[in-house]
C-alpha cells in the first residue's frame, strides 16, 4: 500500500521559515516533489525532483525554497525560507512511479503579514 505522509506545516510570520517533510512507503518513485494550492487557485508545482535526478523549482520560490531528499528514509523535504503571505496554501507531496501519481493528504501553511 502506497503512503505519502506529510508533516511540518503551520502558522508563521512573514520572513520566517518552515520545513515540510513527506515520508513515503509502498513503492519506488521516479519523481517526488511538492505542489501547493491556495484558496480559489489551481494547484501549482513548487519544486520537484525529476526522473533524471535534477530539480525543477517554480520561479516564484526560487532562492527561497529548497527541495531535498533522504533516500535511506524515502523522504522528501521542502525547506521554505523568507516566507511571504502569498505562500499561504495547502502544500501537497506528489510522487510518481511510472504507473500513476500519488498525493499526500496536504499540510496547511499560513504566512501572516
Amino acid at each position: 500500500q502506497v503512503q505519502l505522509v506529510e508533516s511540518g506545516g503551520g502558522l508563521v510570520q512573514a520572513g520566517g521559515s518552515l520545513r515540510l517533510s513527506c515520508a513515503t512507503s509502498g513503492s519506488i518513485f521516479n519523481t517526488m516533489g511538492w505542489f501547493r494550492q491556495a484558496p480559489g487557485k489551481q494547484r501549482e508545482l513548487v519544486a520537484t525532483f525529476t526522473s533524471g535526478g535534477s530539480t525543477a523549482t517554480a520561479d516564484s520560490v526560487k532562492g527561497r525554497f529548497t527541495i531535498s531528499r533522504d533516500n535511506a528514509k524515502n523522504t522528501v523535504y521542502l525547506q521554505m525560507n523568507s516566507l511571504k503571505p502569498e505562500d499561504t496554501a495547502v502544500y501537497y507531496c506528489n510522487a510518481q512511479n511510472g504507473l500513476r501519481a500519488y498525493w499526500g493528504q496536504g499540510t496547511q501553511v499560513t504566512v501572516s503579514s
